[in-house]
């Protein structure tokens, strides 16, 4: 029996490779996991409220498209936000982003580009999901360093003008995952105009937008409408999932040309899995809601003040712009993480895990990454103890 070719090259997931690395040793403390981007910040207080309210949507079939009231909360957010108005026809309600980071790619990317196999650019260290995208549609995945030479951003502009051609999309992550680094509105505009230069589309994961230390990263909507880009050019990917601690909520959406958003539309009635019409409503409420936001933010601010003070000293160390990621150096990655779990039980992603070997070895290799997601006095310990283990 036949089995596809495209995915064969894929390493494991980098969840299980960690479970593969760390779980037939014994913990050497109360086991801390740091390893996951899961917020565990308090939840929006109204949450059960809205939930109970709308019960009875359980017994419907969701709305493929998003039902209104979601659909003008979102504008008014993205208003609020970006200053940029988008009708309904410029939005697409997702069951999560990563779903919308794929499908958009199924849904929009050519199956030829200047006569040859289209490319699909992805950040290097990135998140898995590009990787995937890029194999499934039959297009050429290149990895472009981002690292601390490149301002932890790729330098898409870097490329030869040839390749450049051939590109169909283009993923950029601000605030990046898994490094804290912010797109400014320079590197989004010289973003645009090469995409505009090149004919490609970009493909901005913004998921991390509204957990930053002091200004609010600026958005490749407000650039692109300052610019007067195309609106076909550029897609934004959104999510409570980390704006409003609701991981498990799947709720998330895309914003870009009507072209786009009809298409991506279309796909997702045909194989889709549209959010249930009460989490719907509830993620109307969650995204009119500034105030649990704030107080989130604010935790997120302290968590960095206190990764400074910790690590101040520390050889390489640069806290994030942005997101709630920690990219510490070590001389290896996966020994570090070993060693971490086998002396105090903290539990890190080796950043190899979010790499792939460009032909220069593999960026994150000599990296952990730690998500600051727990508890704050929870988090003092177990980065001091982080800091005992590695940085004697």
């Amino acid at each position: 029996m036949a089995f596809p070719e495209r995915f064969s090259n894929l390493p494991e997931y980098a969840f299980p490779r960690l479970r593969a690395l760390l779980d037939h040793h014994q913990p050497g403390g109360v086991p801390v996991s740091m390893s996951i981007g899961e917020p565990r910040h308090e939840l929006p207080p109204f949450l059960a409220d809205v939930l109970n309210a709308h019960l009875d949507g359980f017994a419907r079939y969701p709305s493929n498209d998003g039902i209104a009231p979601l659909l003008e909360a979102i504008q008014g957010w993205v208003a609020r936000r970006y200053r940029v108005e988008l009708a309904q026809d410029r939005l697409m309600v997702l069951n999560g982003t990563r779903e919308g980071l794929f499908n958009a790619a199924l849904a929009l990317c050519p199956e030829r580009k200047a006569g040859c196999v289209p490319v699909i650019l992805t950040p290097n260290p990135f998140y898995q999901v590009y990787a995937v995208a890029a194999l499934a549609v039959g297009a050429q995945p290149v990895y472009v360093p981002a690292t601390e030479e490149t301002g932890y951003l790729p330098r898409y502009s870097d490329l030869a003008p040839e390749l450049l051609d051939r590109v169909a999309i283009a993923y950029v992550c601000s605030p990046g995952n898994p490094q804290g680094a912010v797109a400014d509105a320079a590197y989004w505009r010289e973003m645009i105009a090469l995409a505009e230069r090149h004919d490609f589309r970009i493909f901005a994961d913004e998921c991390y937008s509204e957990i930053y230390r002091d200004t609010p990263p600026p958005g490749v909507l407000e650039i692109a409408q300052e610019m007067g880009a195309d609106p076909e050019r550029v897609l934004s990917f959104h999510s409570l999932s980390k704006r409003s601690n609701l991981p498990g909520l799947r709720s998330g959406f895309v914003a870009g040309g009507p072209e786009c958003i009809r298409r991506i539309r279309q796909l997702r009635a045909y194989a889709g899995a549209p959010l249930p019409d009460t989490l719907q409503h509830v993620a109307a409420a969650v995204w009119a809601d500034e105030a649990h936001v704030n107080r989130s933010r604010a935790l997120y601010q302290q968590k960095y003040a206190l990764a400074d003070r910790i690590f101040a000293g520390v050889p390489g160390y640069k806290g994030p712009e942005a997101g709630f990621f920690l990219w510490l150096k070590v001389e290896d990655g996966e020994h570090a993480a070993l060693k971490l779990w086998r002396e105090t039980g903290i539990r890190v992603l080796p950043g190899a895990y979010l790499a792939r070997d460009d032909g220069q070895g593999n960026p994150g290799k000599g990296f952990i990454r730690v998500a600051m997601v727990t508890p704050i006095d929870e988090l003092e310990d177990a980065l001091r103890r982080l800091r005992n283990s590695l940085y004697r």
